[in-house]
């Protein structure tokens, strides 16, 4: 996408604008480029989808311009990648921690393994809460019954107190209704 005019006026700036990314593995003594030469751009209210075969480097394109890519194995070598305005890849992980979940994130594709099993749902959401919203524990445990509401899990307060395998279970039931 270009940035250019529009009916409305100029266009605004992208939220995010990836640039040229690459990133390496180092596995067995080879580097093995896993992200190569990619760029979009995403602006405000639009929805970007990535698709490919599985192996063709969705996940590692989504964990660089996170900069959650394993290091070692990984490092990101080349490109660049911004975010309202801020260069994410020369924050330090300090100023990165504080974006992350707040600012920008991303939903994992292994939904089995988002939660701690031997965790409580509510201490997990609450935990994220607090790190990224500076709330109280009874405001965000508030907030996170609230959340549980908004994708429609029943009886989300009392949920907050299960653990992640109670909802596989009750999801199961209900689909066989």
């Amino acid at each position: 996408m270009l940035d250019g005019p529009t009916a409305h006026g100029p266009r605004p700036a992208p939220l995010l604008e990836v640039c040229g990314l690459r990133t390496e593995l180092r596995l067995r003594n080879r580097l093995l480029p896993v992200v190569n030469d990619v760029s979009f751009q995403l602006h405000a209210r639009e929805t970007l989808g990535i698709v490919g075969e599985s192996g063709c480097g969705k996940s590692m394109t989504a964990l660089s311009v996170m900069r959650l890519v394993p290091n070692p194995p990984g490092r990101i070598v080349g490109g660049s990648i911004n975010f309202c305005g801020t260069e994410l890849l020369r924050l330090p992980e300090w100023q990165m921690r504080r974006l992350r979940g707040n600012s920008i994130s991303m939903i994992f594709q292994e939904p089995m393994t988002a939660l701690n099993p031997v965790r409580t749902i509510g201490s997990q959401i609450v935990e994220a809460i607090r790190l990224h919203q500076g709330l109280g524990w009874r405001a965000a445990r508030a907030r996170a019954a609230d959340m549980l509401d908004l994708v429609r899990v029943a009886d989300a307060r009392s949920r907050l107190d299960e653990y992640p395998h109670h909802l596989v279970v009750q999801s199961t039931r209900a689909a066989g209704r």
